[in-house]
Formats: C-alpha cells, structure tokens, sequence
C-alpha cells in the first residue's frame, strides 16, 4: 500500500486528497495541529500525524514523513496572518519539507502552487502581492532540488463539487478550477510516476482527469 505524507493535511486539499487516495487503498498521512483535527482525519481514515509546520526542524519532521513513499505540500497561510506567516507557511515551510523529504529519502514530491495569472486585472493588495512572490519562490526552491518533484498551479480555487473534467498543461488560459478536482488531479500525478519533473497549470476543462494526465505524458 502507498503511504502519502500531506503537510496541509487539515486543510481543504488535504482532506479531499486523503479521500481520493483512500478510494485508490492507498494510505494518508495527515499532519494537523490540533487534536479536534486529528480526530476528524482519523474518523476520515487518514493517519493523523501531529505537529505545527511553524514549530517543527528538518529532522522532526524527517522523522514523521520516514517510510511513506510520496509527499504532497498542500499548506498554505491562506491570506491569514498577513506577509509573515505567508513567507513562514508557503515559503519557509516549503523549504523545511523539501528538505525533509529529502533526509527522509522521499524522491515524489508534489506541490500545490498558485496559477502566476491570479488576480491579474484586478487591484490587489500587497499581501496579495507578496503572496505570489513567496509561490514563485517556493517553485524555485523545488524545481532547483534532485527530488522528483511536480509543481500544480490550480486557477481560482472554487468549492463546487467535482465534476471529473479538467484541463491540465504547461501553460493555460486562466480559469478557474474546484478542490475536488485539484484533489483529484493530485492524487492522479502521485500514482503516474511518468508525470516527473513539470509544473502543471490546472483548471476547469473537458478532458477527465486520467485523460488529462495521460495526454501531458503523450505530449513530453
């Protein structure tokens, strides 16, 4: 059984992905914060893994993320907490998980960026700004490490429901796109390992998700 290690895992993402990979038998591992948390992940059927991405070194977290097979980075401040806990959260908590996975001798690693045409067009604020300077950056990071890692830049994050239907590439019109169907599409990259090494925009589409993730490969 495939074991995923999600930072993020009490969030939104977090909990829709560890739902689709319990449907495909594989396990999640859920890092939360608080008992309350941890409780609902586990009556979800993820392995609740306690600690703060603010509060933990390398080789703590190394330690929770040993033996599992992939990790996806789906944390995020959120808008909360203004440019500090952004630059703590996506930015140095990035850092401190490639660096993790890393000592832990994790190679997949996939994360959950941010579409570069986000708020384009309209006035935004400086922490707005500061939060796609600190995605970018954290892109970088990764891109720049010999992890096998993926990079997903989902447009607009809506609730709606899943639908199943996508579009996925290198490059996108912008748009907008449901957790689920992140989720879904997040899920679908851990288990294709021919998906290595690329950053893929994401948005609402007409392929479903298999077929989308199947097409980028045909297109490498």
């Amino acid at each position: 059984m495939q074991r995923v290690f999600i930072v993020g895992g009490a969030g939104k993402i977090g909990r829709l992905l560890a739902t689709e990979l319990l449907q495909r038998d594989q396990q999640p591992f859920s890092l939360c914060r608080t008992k309350i948390q941890a409780d609902e992940l586990q009556a979800q059927g993820a392995v609740p893994v306690m600690g703060d991405l603010l509060e933990t070194n390398i080789a703590q977290m190394a330690s929770k993320m040993e033996g599992c097979d992939a990790v996806v980075f789906a944390a995020g401040a959120g808008g909360k907490g203004g440019e500090e806990m952004t630059n703590a959260i996506d930015g140095d908590g990035l850092a401190l998980s490639v660096a993790a996975a890393r000592r832990a001798g994790i190679p997949r690693f996939v994360l959950v960026s941010a579409f570069p045409e986000s708020g384009r067009g309209r006035e935004v604020s400086p922490t707005f700004e500061n939060y796609m300077k600190v995605k970018k950056q954290a892109d970088v990071h990764l891109a720049s490490s010999d992890l096998d890692w993926v990079i997903v830049r989902p447009g607009t994050l809506t609730d709606h429901p899943a639908s199943g239907m996508i579009d996925a590439g290198p490059a996108l019109p912008y748009s907008t796109v449901s957790r689920g169907d992140v989720a879904a599409t997040l899920a679908e990259v851990v288990n294709t390992p021919q998906i290595s090494r690329m950053i893929i925009e994401l948005t609402q589409g007409g392929s479903s998700v298999k077929d989308a993730i199947q097409q980028l490969i045909r297109n490498k």
